[in-house]
């Protein structure tokens, strides 16, 4: 696809070199190669703790700099925005400076610690008038936004139920340290959370996009291993995030919730599915095949009335027409490329991209929420985001 001319330089930080660090990235420097937008990704400054990390990554990745002081990157006059891929108790300080900053800032999931941290958040981000995104990224899967688009069109009919689960099997050995690179979701002081913030959140944020506001839940949660050795001191502590979770819910339209998560699910590395069951039809998705959504109407003839399968490569499916001829498929990759380029297709048109940071808060309370619940065993409300 042709580069168009006279492209607007869209000059990146980027803070934390990990693994969504590698998948922004990615996504970087391959959108302008399949979307015609107005601004072109320009990788200024990678920026880590660690000097030599930092160093490789940016070498292999082609950031023009490095920065070990996440500070200091703010502070540059050649940064226009901020990509926050760092552990959660570090998003709000590094959105907030940034934003007080100037900076358009692009955080990863989910937006902070708890509620009350996340509204300081979208207060200094709306307070600066900058552009924000959070990387909510399953809305970009074609196939989700397929489901998003036979929704609002009315085909499913009233909504009854939506079903989600997020199953891992990575934590169940008891050897596994806490703590540190690569394990600091098991460190709640790093993380806030386990299941419920690092992959309930994505159920979550999915679910009220494409279903609406949950006013009320009833959970429960599990740590299955108690104590496990802390990296950075070396000493067995306690682990204070949930190693699963699980919870009813009420969406605002009446129907019902259940969504359940856990990293103790063996033969499950990252299974992610969702269930929406209306009045005329039902969908389904499944992340281990990413590419199909499932479809059941009820008001197909009975003779040739059942689930079916579409492939959803199309040109005039959702973002298909930017990548391969019809029966080519796409991944997991690609929803980054499709974040950015929304992102930045509305940056030129002066829109938000959702989500946003005050979208994300709405996550924020049904997270805290759930947790919440889990430790009164009641129902819980959801504070409401106005």
């Amino acid at each position: 696809m042709a580069a168009l001319v006279n492209q607007k330089p869209f000059r990146l930080g980027m803070i934390g070199y990990g693994f969504m660090g590698r998948a922004h990235t990615n996504g970087y420097k391959r959108v302008n190669d399949f979307f015609d937008l107005e601004y072109r990704p320009v990788l200024k400054a990678a920026c880590g703790r660690d000097a030599d990390k930092t160093r490789a990554f940016a070498k292999n990745w082609g950031y023009e700099s490095v920065e070990t002081d996440w500070r200091a990157l703010i502070a540059r006059d050649d940064i226009d925005a901020v990509d926050i891929c760092t552990p959660n108790n570090t998003h709000a300080e590094i959105a907030i400076a940034a934003a007080e900053a100037g900076k358009m800032v692009l955080c990863e999931k989910p937006l902070a610690m708890d509620l009350a941290q996340g509204k300081t958040m979208v207060e200094a981000i709306e307070r600066a008038g900058v552009p924000n995104t959070v990387w909510y990224n399953y809305r970009r899967v074609p196939a989700v936004t397929l489901a998003k688009q036979l929704i609002d069109e009315g085909r499913l009919g009233r909504i009854f139920h939506y079903r989600a689960n997020f199953l891992q099997d990575w934590t169940i050995s008891a050897d596994l340290p806490q703590g540190g690179a690569g394990l600091w979701r098991l460190d709640v002081a790093a993380a806030g959370s386990g299941v419920t913030g690092d992959l309930l959140a994505h159920c979550i944020d999915t679910a009220v996009w494409l279903n609406g506001s949950i006013t009320k839940v009833c959970a429960m949660t599990e740590t299955f291993v108690k104590e496990r050795k802390h990296n950075l001191t070396g000493k067995i502590e306690k682990v204070g995030i949930d190693d699963a979770c699980s919870f009813l819910c009420r969406f605002e339209n009446g129907s019902l919730g259940l969504f359940e998560s856990t990293r103790y699910a063996r033969g499950h590395k990252a299974l992610y599915t969702f269930e929406i069951n209306g009045e005329h039809a039902s969908i389904k998705w499944d992340l281990h095949d990413l590419h199909r959504l499932q479809y059941f109407d009820h008001r197909d003839d009975s003779i040739v009335r059942g689930w079916r399968s579409i492939h959803v490569t199309d040109g005039d499916m959702p973002y298909m027409k930017h990548w391969w001829v019809p029966g080519l498929q796409i991944g997991y990759e690609h929803t980054f490329v499709h974040q950015i380029a929304d992102f930045l297709t509305n940056l030129a048109q002066g829109q938000p991209t959702a989500p946003t940071f005050r979208d994300a808060l709405e996550t924020q309370a049904i997270c805290d929420a759930v947790l919440d619940s889990a430790e009164t065993n009641q129902w819980e409300n959801v504070v409401p985001i106005v």
